[in-house]
């Protein structure tokens, strides 16, 4: 009986435990990766500028702060009567250059429906019936149908993204009928943690 209390005390002390730094542990590493990222844009600079070559050492973070500085000016250049036509001058010239043309505009259309304020992608947590009728799973509503793929399908019908798990930038596009779809009461982070959990961290109710 003691034995088995006190196996019984160690195994919930090692659970206890893991359950403190797993997330921690893993918090950190993503943390780390970002930054280490970040820090590497010094590398893009010429070898007379590193801090190597006229300090004799590297110096962690500046790379990462270099990068935020850049992203600001670039910001605040581009919000002025001058930044603006040199930016729309810049697409000019990547939008006549052949399959940089393709790349580039995928992905400026992406990240300014992701990016904007007034649009819809990713702002509301949705409950479809995936991969069959009668099984459900969470979906994120990226927009509307448009072109001639609205041509044949039914009427109101809304794009819908359905992530895997745990790792949600996987998942599958799918078009269905916004009367096949129920709207959650959850905000995106909160159905995305409970993706990335495997439903194991359910949101809690309203």
């Amino acid at each position: 009986m003691k034995k088995h209390f006190i196996s019984g005390a160690l195994r919930r002390y090692l659970i206890t435990g893991l359950l403190i730094w797993i997330p921690l542990i893993i918090t950190l590493w993503v943390l780390k990766v970002i930054f280490d990222t970040l820090d590497a844009s010094l590398l893009l600079l010429p070898e007379s500028f590193q801090t190597e070559h006229w300090l004799g050492v590297h110096i962690p973070g500046l790379g990462a702060i270099l990068t935020i500085l850049v992203i600001f000016l670039t910001g605040v250049l581009a919000t002025n009567f001058v930044g603006a036509h040199l930016v729309e001058f810049w697409h000019d010239v990547l939008h006549r250059i052949p399959v940089v043309n393709s790349i580039y505009s995928s992905v400026k259309q992406i990240s300014d429906t992701l990016f904007s304020s007034s649009g819809e992608a990713f702002r509301k947590a949705l409950l479809v019936q995936w991969p069959h009728p009668g099984m459900w799973t969470i979906g994120f509503m990226t927009g509307t149908p448009g072109g001639d793929v609205l041509n044949h399908l039914p009427p109101d019908c809304v794009s819908v993204y359905v992530p895997t798990t745990p790792n949600p930038t996987g998942g599958y596009f799918v078009i269905v009928r916004r009367a096949d779809v129920i709207e959650l009461e959850m905000s995106v982070d909160q159905a995305l943690k409970y993706i990335i959990s495997m439903g194991v961290v359910p949101p809690q109710s309203k």
